[in-house]
């Protein structure tokens, strides 16, 4: 239930030849269509914008296939960069120039790829829902840098392309300032729970995604509490018993 349509892979082409971004699982049919894709073009990369299972790990058989370099920020599970990137480097095909931005939150390793009318959010932005994480501090750090330097066009890592990406981004942090504000009404009205919280910011939600739900929860309190909007959180998904609430945000 949490890739929606399914990941996006793209071949970014240019001058004869291609980057593939974010191959995706080890599915044969998958993998087929990327070589279909690549028509007459040359893989010159393949480059992935974090290391997720549905995002990572048909990259290094493709980087062997083709032999062919392999990007990423970090390695990770059924993933190995042969070559790392960093906040700032370039990734060239052709004329075509894709500046890396690093934009943690999602997960620590998660990468942009920022061209000179698009931006390649993987993760960081999709279409049609918003984001797990695994850092609300930095993620909010990362939506505000991208905010800055985003063009209308976003191709997301899952769902359709945004036209509107300054828009998007705005209406990102606005959501996440929304979560945040109804957590801290939820404790100040009497949750004690990650679970209280839940019933009451989330209700109605499908039980197939109430882990998801919980695991959000026990992330922002961490923001929360460190931001002083809450006095104390233990960290502990299933069990918020010290929970209350501190100082409101500005």
């Amino acid at each position: 239930p949490y890739t929606g349509p399914g990941t996006n892979t793209y071949v970014i082409a240019d001058d004869g030849m291609a980057l593939i971004l974010d191959p995706g699982p080890i599915i044969d049919s998958h993998l087929e269509a990327i070589r279909h894709a690549l028509g007459s073009d040359s893989p010159v990369a393949v480059a992935v914008t974090h290391t997720h299972p549905d995002h990572a790990p048909a990259a290094n058989p493709l980087g062997s296939e083709f032999g062919i370099p392999v990007y990423g920020f970090a390695p990770g599970l059924q993933f190995e960069p042969t070559d790392t990137v960093a906040d700032g480097d370039v990734v060239r095909i052709g004329s075509t120039e894709l500046t890396v931005l690093h934009t943690p939150g999602h997960t620590d390793d998660h990468i942009c790829y920022l061209g000179e009318d698009v931006l390649f959010t993987g993760d960081h932005i999709i279409s049609g829902s918003t984001v797990i994480l695994e850092d609300a501090s930095a993620y909010m750090d990362s939506l505000e840098t991208v905010e800055k330097v985003t063009p209308e066009l976003i191709l997301p890592g899952h769902g359709e392309r945004i036209t509107d990406g300054r828009s998007a981004v705005q209406a990102y942090i606005a959501h996440r300032r929304m979560r945040e504000d109804q957590f801290v009404s939820a404790i100040a009205s009497g949750a004690t729970t990650v679970g209280d919280i839940v019933d009451i910011v989330y209700e109605g939600l499908a039980s197939a995604l109430v882990p998801a739900a919980m695991h959000q929860v026990g992330v922002v309190l961490l923001k929360l509490a460190k931001d002083g909007r809450i006095a104390a959180w233990d960290g502990d998904v299933l069990a918020a018993t010290r929970l209350t609430v501190g100082t409101e945000r500005a």
